[in-house]
């Protein structure tokens, strides 16, 4: 997903001479054919993850179109006063692609892990909340940036992921995605989370259930009319993230359910990280099942919320 992302930074400059790469000390090798191509609108920075937010800012004030990629928890906790002075108050259209949202960057333990990047990030004016499901649908995201008039922050999962979306389907920033249909239920998810929903919902449907999964790739601006039409005739809604609970998709769906139907409150129900940071150190999928963000956990939740 990542070199994806990156790869669309380098074909986005070839149709359009303000884009511009920033990046924060990400090793040799990172985009080099663009590096050697446009070596004008290629900048390299050490670890000063503030100063390039700000250097992103007077570039967007010049006219050109910066896409900055270093990790997820740099991006937010080390920069939230340069992203949201420099870049959110001045509405300006620079993208932040953060590497490792979730519990990617496991072995580093809680210091690298973007557990509450999607809270942090939609709570600010202007700003716009990606996470995207695949590699694919990074693709079908950051092709589609280019004329984004405001800032956007783009959450990166590990890459290597399996494809699941589907280019039918199309893509556009705010407009959640049905991937599956369903009647008795549905999942509604974001980034790669979509995958376990997916097959979660194929393991119910061997119980006799049909349950859907709602992909909502963009949190802020939210789809509310899509997704409360997705949901407002199933018996059981279920979201599922890898964020804490505290602010993500599923506090956004109470949310925009409470202002605009609070008869759908009580369907509801959240799986996420706990509001804690990580006690644990090892692999991703480890994370995964110590935080209880596992297809058992989607099922035990999705019968008890139907009633079975």
């Amino acid at each position: 997903m990542r070199k994806t992302a990156l790869d669309c930074v380098h074909k986005l400059a070839k149709q359009d001479g303000r884009v511009v790469f920033i990046g924060s000390d990400l090793g040799p090798g990172v985009l080099e054919k663009m590096k050697v191509e446009f070596p004008e609108r290629f900048f390299m920075e050490g670890v000063s993850e503030q100063y390039i937010v700000g250097m992103a800012a007077g570039f967007a004030m010049e006219g050109f179109i910066p896409y900055v990629n270093t990790i997820a928890t740099f991006l937010t906790r080390r920069c939230y006063e340069q992203v949201a002075v420099d870049l959110c108050i001045h509405d300006l259209p620079v993208r932040l692609i953060a590497n490792g949202g979730g519990g990617v960057y496991a072995p580093l333990g809680p210091t690298h892990l973007a557990i509450e990047d999607i809270a942090i990030m939609r709570a600010l004016p202007n700003m716009a909340v990606v996470a995207p499901c695949d590699a694919d649908e990074m693709n079908r995201l950051m092709m589609s940036t280019l004329e984004w008039p405001h800032p956007i922050y783009i959450r990166l999962a590990k890459g290597g992921d399996k494809i699941v979306s589907d280019a039918k389907n199309g893509f556009e920033l705010g407009k959640s995605i049905r991937m599956r249909e369903g009647k008795d239920g549905m999942f509604v998810t974001t980034g790669v989370m979509a995958q376990l929903a997916l097959e979660t919902a194929e393991a119910l449907h061997t119980r006799g259930l049909d349950i859907g999964v709602l992909h909502v790739h963009t949190i802020k601006p939210f789809d509310t009319e899509g997704v409360i039409k997705a949901i407002e005739n199933v018996g059981a809604v279920v979201t599922v993230e890898e964020h804490i609970v505290n602010g993500g998709l599923g506090s956004t769906l109470l949310e925009v359910c409470s202002e605009h139907r609070p008869d759908l409150l009580q369907k509801i129900s959240r799986v996420g990280i706990p509001d804690k940071f990580a006690t644990e150190y090892g692999s991703q999928s480890s994370l995964l099942k110590h935080w209880g963000i596992t297809s058992d956990t989607l099922v035990d939740v999705m019968l008890k919320k139907i009633g079975k």
